[in-house]
C-alpha cells in the first residue's frame, strides 16, 4: 500500500526530464510596481496588455511544455493575487517534497492559501514551511542532486530565509551555497538558470566571481548573457530535460547560443510577461522530474 506520509511530488535537479509542472493561468495578471522591470515598463507609460493577447502567450508556453510531454496542472487564479501567474515563488519542490515559501510583498503573500488547497487536493504533504524571514522560489536552484545555491538580496529573499533551507538540505547532506545579490535583480533566476546538465546561463558581468568559480569547481560551465538581457528577462529560461529548454522569443542571442550547444530551443512569446518582471522560469512551478538513479 502506497505510504499516507510519503510526499507525491518531488525532484532533485533542476535538469531532469521535466514530468510534471503547475502553472496559474493569466485571468487576472496585469503589471505591478513591485520589481525593477515593471516599474520601468510603468514608467515607459506602456499600455496596458490586453487579456487575450496575455492568455494567447501563455497559451503558447503550456503548449510548448505539453508538446515536451509535461503534464501540466493549473492553479485556480485569484482576482485580488494578480502575480499568482508567476509560480515559481510560492512553493519550490525538493528531494523530501514541497517546500512552503513566505513571500515578501504584500501584494503576494495571500498566494499561500491558494497553494495549500492545491497540495492538499492532490495529496501532497509539505516537507518543510519557511518561517524565518522570507523565502521566495526564484531564489532556489536545485541545480542537481545534493549541490543547491539559494540566493538573497533582502528585497525578496532575506538571509534568514535563505539561511533556514540552506540548514534543511544541510541535514540531508546537501552542499548548498548562500550567494547574496543587489535586489535591483529581483531574484538570483533573474541572473542565473541552469540549461541543462553541466550547463548554465548567467550574467557573469553581475555575479560574484566567487560565485562562478563555485560553478566551475563543480563542473558546471555558464554561458554568459549581458545585462541588458538580463533585465529583458534573457537569462530566466526552464531546462525540459532530454537536450530541450524553453527560453521566451526575445531572447535571440541566448536562444542562438543554446542551439549552438545542442539544445533544442521551444521559444514561446512570452514579452508581455517579461515586460511585469518574470520569463519561462517565473511562470512554471517543477512537480516532478524523472531523475536519473544513482
Amino acid at each position: 500500500m502506497p505510504n499516507p506520509s510519503a510526499p507525491r511530488w518531488t525532484l532533485a535537479s533542476e535538469t531532469a526530464p521535466l514530468r510534471e509542472v503547475l502553472v496559474c493561468p493569466p485571468e487576472h495578471y496585469r503589471w505591478l510596481p513591485t520589481n525593477t522591470i515593471a516599474r520601468r515598463t510603468l514608467a515607459e507609460s506602456r499600455q496596458a496588455p490586453a487579456q487575450h493577447h496575455l492568455v494567447a502567450q501563455h497559451a503558447e508556453l503550456v503548449a510548448a511544455m505539453e508538446q515536451a510531454g509535461v503534464r501540466v496542472h493549473r492553479l485556480r487564479p485569484e482576482p485580488h493575487l494578480p502575480y499568482m501567474v508567476y509560480t515559481r515563488d510560492s512553493v519550490v519542490v525538493t528531494h523530501r517534497g514541497p517546500v512552503l515559501c513566505q513571500l515578501e510583498r504584500p501584494q503576494r503573500r495571500g498566494e499561500y492559501a491558494g497553494l495549500i488547497d492545491f497540495h492538499a487536493a492532490h495529496n501532497s504533504a509539505f516537507w518543510r514551511k519557511s518561517s524565518a524571514g522570507t523565502l521566495e522560489g526564484g531564489d532556489i536552484h536545485i541545480i542537481r542532486p545534493g549541490l543547491a545555491a539559494i540566493g538573497h538580496s533582502g528585497g525578496r529573499t532575506d538571509e534568514a530565509g535563505a539561511e533556514q533551507l540552506a540548514g534543511w538540505l544541510r541535514a540531508e547532506g546537501w552542499e548548498v551555497r548562500v550567494e547574496p545579490f543587489d535586489e535591483h535583480f529581483l531574484h538570483l533566476d533573474v541572473l542565473f538558470c541552469m540549461a541543462a546538465p553541466g550547463l548554465a546561463v548567467a550574467c557573469v558581468d553581475v555575479l560574484d566571481p566567487g560565485f562562478i568559480a563555485w560553478l566551475k569547481d563543480h563542473g558546471i560551465r555558464c554561458i554568459p548573457v549581458s545585462y541588458r538581457d538580463v533585465m529583458n528577462l534573457g537569462c530566466n529560461i526552464l531546462a525540459l530535460g532530454e537536450g530541450r529548454v524553453v527560453s521566451a522569443r526575445g531572447s535571440t542571442a541566448l536562444n542562438a547560443a543554446l542551439r549552438a550547444e545542442g539544445l533544442v530551443v521551444l521559444d514561446p512569446e512570452l514579452s508581455l510577461f517579461t515586460l511585469g518582471g518574470g520569463g519561462p522560469h517565473c511562470l512554471t512551478c517543477p512537480l516532478s522530474r524523472e531523475e536519473e538513479a544513482p
